[in-house]
């Protein structure tokens, strides 16, 4: 092939508690078939990998190709938003809500062929970012419920794994109480007492849970869904509609629309693309067409 680029790799060694290494051989072979030279990041944290993506940016990288899951696009992200320079997700994670919302394909070697076809081709979408303080994100930002048991696994040394989760869901199930928040959209106050508030840039978090449904990257707005007081076993039944989407028609359930989100309430953090990423009060603002991606629109999103 008489064209080639070059493009960043950043592999999070970590991610899908290994798979994401796992499958790295293969993708750069895929990449490399497809005219792409790959120059993997030797990245070890994930504040390495932020820098080092910067500088290959900086360095006129044709783009940064995340392999892993949403924190390694979420790593990447902080490298290219803003700039003409695109991202592209290779799925390789426990969760990989950004590639399922961008339609690329769920095995790697064939996302990997996707992404040097656009490369190649000089194709690539353009859509919306969230930011909040100095940190990008590019799929759900929320706080509450989600965040607090987040919160609480991340502090629990035992079980390892997913595991993990489930006991921090249970701690924070037994002290389950409706917190009060001050919520701005575009300038209107109310104040309100919520179980959770996700602030979708677009449709899916935590592994595919659909919290967002009809949220569209490329609209300049968030979807704002806010779950308000709810007892255990309806937070516990509603769970599942989650995945579908359908608990948006739950009567404690409601859905806004805003590019400017502002959220006020003691002691809760939000989290976006899975990562930490502000203590509150915090504010979310949607950047239209801040975001290029390839190697997307492979598969109908969800």
């Amino acid at each position: 092939m008489g064209t080639s680029v070059s493009a960043a790799v950043l592999v999070s060694p970590v991610a899908g508690r290994g798979r994401a290494r796992a499958v790295t051989a293969g993708v750069l072979d895929a990449l490399r078939a497809g005219g792409v030279t790959p120059h993997v990041l030797p990245a070890t944290t994930r504040a390495d990998a932020e820098r080092q993506a910067a500088d290959a940016v900086a360095g006129g990288t044709a783009a940064v190709v995340a392999v892993g899951g949403d924190g390694a696009a979420h790593a990447g992200l902080q490298a290219v938003a803003g700039t003409t320079t695109p991202l592209a997700v290779v799925p390789a994670g426990t969760g990989n809500d950004l590639a399922l919302a961008l339609g690329v394909p769920t095995d790697p070697a064939v996302a990997a062929s996707a992404i040097a076809e656009d490369l190649l081709t000089g194709h690539a979408r353009t859509v919306d970012a969230g930011r909040t303080g100095d940190r990008w994100w590019a799929t759900v930002l929320c706080c509450g419920f989600d965040s607090a048991v987040t919160d609480r696994a991340n502090r629990l040394r035992w079980p390892r794994g997913p595991r993990r989760y489930d006991v921090a869901i249970l701690a924070e199930l037994a002290r389950l109480r409706p917190r009060e928040l001050t919520l701005t959209l575009d300038g209107e106050t109310t104040t309100l007492p919520v179980t959770l508030v996700a602030v979708g840039n677009t449709a899916w978090y935590g592994g595919g849970m659909r919290v967002c449904p009809g949220a569209d990257p490329a609209d300049g707005r968030f979807d704002v869904t806010v779950v308000g007081p709810v007892g255990r076993l309806e937070l516990v039944r509603t769970r599942p509609r989650l995945t579908a989407g359908t608990h948006v028609a739950h009567p404690a359930v409601t859905v806004h629309r805003a590019a400017r989100v502002e959220l006020a309430a003691p002691a809760l953090t939000t989290y976006a693309d899975g990562e930490r990423v502000a203590p509150l009060p915090a504010i979310a603002e949607c950047v239209p067409g801040a975001l290029r991606v390839a190697g997307t629109g492979r598969r109908p999103a969800g």
